[in-house]
């Protein structure tokens, strides 16, 4: 009888356990797929980005539209300090934008946000026939085009700014640059359009301080352009990986911090 009781004691016992063992093994099995910490250490040290600037949060863009002809639309962000003073800028950058885009863009982006929470003034304007701009028959033209430019930089008194020109504004900021790259700081040229339209001695005569940025995956324009502006003589690239034509839509971070560094070495 004695001996009954015990042998069923024990298969209890081992029954027990292999209830045990099935509701313990799929936590065993997911802890034992999770990384050593020596790994997690690594795969961070891989993996980590630097950390972004101040967002711009608290960054106040306001609005006004030029009078003449064209009226031209713009959004500006001014720089504050880290208590939301508003304080001299450091530079001041022009923001164009690309074919599908306007100066919206660039608030959506957080990029004027961004630009004036670093201690820059930021203006993006929407170029005749885009955003808020009405179209006009006025600029046709290289030279107009270039006018325009002059005329939006003197109204607002912009001096030596940073232009920054993605894609089809490049018609604008290329004939700019050919006529008047001493007036510029620095050029941030994005896959522009009429990269071709300079001739070598032309580009070797820009001393203009000129970061070229497209990406990876813009094998047309991108590559095109990059082909073209590597004969500036100051320049530097910045290629975003993974990226379309409109790059800094698909990697802002990235295209930002290079914006950011490219900003600082000219402050």
């Amino acid at each position: 009888m004695n001996f009954l009781r015990n042998r069923l004691v024990v298969l209890g016992l081992v029954l027990l356990g292999t209830l045990l063992l099935y509701l313990l093994l799929p936590s065993m099995r997911q802890g034992s797929m999770e990384p050593s910490l020596h790994i997690q250490q690594r795969m961070g040290h891989i993996l980590a980005t630097p950390p972004m600037p101040p967002s711009g949060a608290n960054i106040t863009v306001r609005t006004g539209q030029l009078p003449g002809d064209p009226p031209i639309f713009f959004r500006e962000a001014l720089p504050v300090d880290s208590a939301g003073r508003q304080i001299l800028p450091k530079l001041q950058m022009v923001l164009l934008h690309g074919q599908a885009f306007s100066s919206k863009t660039w608030e959506e982006l957080g990029t004027l946000g961004l630009l004036a929470s670093n201690g820059y003034q930021a203006l993006a304007l929407d170029l005749p026939g885009y955003g808020n701009s009405p179209d006009s028959e006025s600029v046709k033209t290289d030279q107009a085009r270039v006018n325009l430019l002059k005329r939006f930089l003197e109204a607002l008194g912009v001096r030596a700014p940073v232009l920054l020109s993605p894609s089809m504004s490049g018609h604008y900021s290329l004939p700019f640059l050919q006529r008047h790259s001493a007036q510029l700081h620095g050029f941030i040229p994005i896959a522009p359009v009429g990269t071709r339209g300079i001739t070598p001695q032309e580009y070797h005569d820009i001393q203009t301080p000129t970061l070229i940025v497209y990406g990876e995956l813009d094998t047309n324009l991108g590559a095109q352009s990059h082909k073209n502006l590597i004969q500036l003589p100051n320049h530097s690239v910045v290629k975003l990986a993974g990226a379309r034509h409109a790059c800094y839509m698909d990697k802002p971070r990235e295209f930002h911090q290079a914006m950011l560094k490219f900003l600082q070495k000219l402050d």
